[in-house]
């Protein structure tokens, strides 16, 4: 068989969720482990990882495209990997298709990463695919290095099976990860720079665990324990299921202050009919009921969610009731999309598939009064106080960007520094902006 030179650079180019991002950030600290470098920008890489989200409409199609472009002018490639949930849901035909692949791992086996290069490097094409989640974590390094905001994927998988979603088949059943590793990760992640962190998970608040004192604890629970870090200064988590949702969770936004005051909660659609065709286990009133008790806990509190329109069978009639729940939750921000058919899942053979004409009209509607929504929220922030967490520096002389307690974007000019707090005064809101003027500066 040819052999492969051993890779000196690297390359990850991640998609889609925020979990893809971290284990991005995973593999990329797993390829330093073994020597191999970040490519510099502008550079070909000897090993480029496309890192895959299955979620978004015609992805597999997008990573071949993918393939063709890292094409060298010479006509050669680099040693190309595929990973993530088009690689667990479609190896077998990304191997037979793309020749130039050389290595296929799924989310829950890229800790192979190494061994597979190995293989690669004898001539091998290589695929694996296999779900042991906690072996997953229990092989990757340590922690050594972060920006001002991190993520830490906490829970892993899901148990729900909705009819449009492909989750449970490519990330496998709901895991969650022990209480003693993510405090560990989250004080290594402090150490190594981080002021806040993001906890991960498909289902987030479906997380469980074992506390330091033996005790069983919820994600609230794990929240307190990690918000006991000296130099956290913030504590966030996303996506949450309405289903797994609990009081001691929303307690924690009224008792916990390292507990940021924002809310990821999707509810898909405003119709009952169609939030059962898709085999949420939540109604509209139920799901409205969960936000009014968060905003009776944190009446600050910034709430987001996700829509798809033109799921099969959805009505005009089922559309309006969409437009109701927009109306009644009054979300900062929020993720809309039109429903497009994932091979394997229930929904895609489901009759009264909707036409993309209407689907389009549909979500232009929903996206306006998102829009509406999202422009308010920011405005009522005008002439508030509030703290940024410094991420990074803004397009003008001495203007810097970081976000505010609400997951806004803030721009101001003043003398910081990246993972500084700054105090500020908000002076102008857009659609997904806000400027402001410094007030004080507080330590790193």
């Amino acid at each position: 068989m040819p052999t492969i030179t051993a890779p000196q650079t690297y390359r990850v180019k991640s998609f889609g969720c925020q979990m893809n991002v971290y284990d991005g950030e995973r593999m990329a600290e797993l390829l330093a482990e073994q020597g191999i470098a970040p490519a510099p920008e502008g550079e070909d890489a000897d090993l480029v990882v496309l890192n895959t989200c299955h979620i978004r409409e015609k992805a597999a199609e997008k990573v071949y495209s993918d393939i063709g472009r890292l094409r060298r002018a010479d006509g050669s490639s680099p040693l190309i990997a595929v990973a993530g949930c088009v690689a667990q849901a479609e190896g077998s035909e990304i191997m037979r298709r793309a020749p130039a692949v050389k290595m296929v791992v799924g989310p829950q086996a890229y800790h192979r990463l190494p061994e597979m290069i190995r293989e690669a490097g004898e001539g091998r094409r290589v695929t694996d695919t296999d779900m042991p989640a906690q072996t997953k974590f229990d092989a990757l390094p340590r922690r050594r290095k972060s920006g001002p905001s991190a993520f830490l994927t906490v829970q892993e998988g899901c148990d729900k099976f909705c009819t449009y979603c492909v989750v449970p088949y490519t990330r496998g059943a709901e895991v969650s990860r022990p209480h003693a590793a993510l405090v560990e990760e989250a004080k290594r992640l402090v150490d190594a720079g981080a002021r806040e962190i993001t906890l991960l998970g498909q289902n987030v608040n479906a997380w469980t665990g074992e506390n330091a004192k033996g005790h069983s604890v919820g994600l609230e629970g794990l929240i307190r324990d990690l918000a006991a870090i000296p130099d956290l200064a913030r504590i966030r988590y996303t996506t949450s299921h309405p289903n797994d949702m609990t009081q001691g969770l929303i307690d924690a936004h009224g008792d916990t202050p390292k507990l940021m005051p924002f809310l990821h909660l999707p509810v898909q659609a405003g119709s009952d009919r169609v939030l059962k065709a898709m085999n949420r286990s939540h109604t509209v009133d139920s799901y409205l009921a969960i936000l009014e008790r968060f905003r009776a806990a944190r009446p600050d509190i910034a709430l987001s969610g996700d829509f798809i329109v033109g799921f099969p069978g959805e009505t005009d009639a089922e559309f309006e009731e969409t437009l109701n729940v927009v109306d009644a939750a009054r979300y900062a921000q929020c993720f809309s999309f039109k429903y497009s058919p994932r091979p394997g899942t229930p929904a895609a053979t489901m009759d009264g598939q909707v036409p993309a004409e209407v689907m389009s009209e549909r979500l232009t509607r929903l996206q306006a009064a998102l829009m509406r929504d999202s422009l308010a929220f920011n405005a009522r922030a005008v002439g508030k106080t509030c703290e940024v967490l410094v991420e990074r520096k803004g397009k003008l002389p001495g203007q810097w960007v970081g976000k505010s307690p609400w997951l806004q974007s803030v721009h101001f000019s003043a003398d910081a520094e990246i993972g500084q707090i700054v105090s500020v005064e908000i002076t102008s809101s857009a659609l997904t902006s806000l400027g402001a003027v410094p007030l004080a500066m507080l330590a790193a």
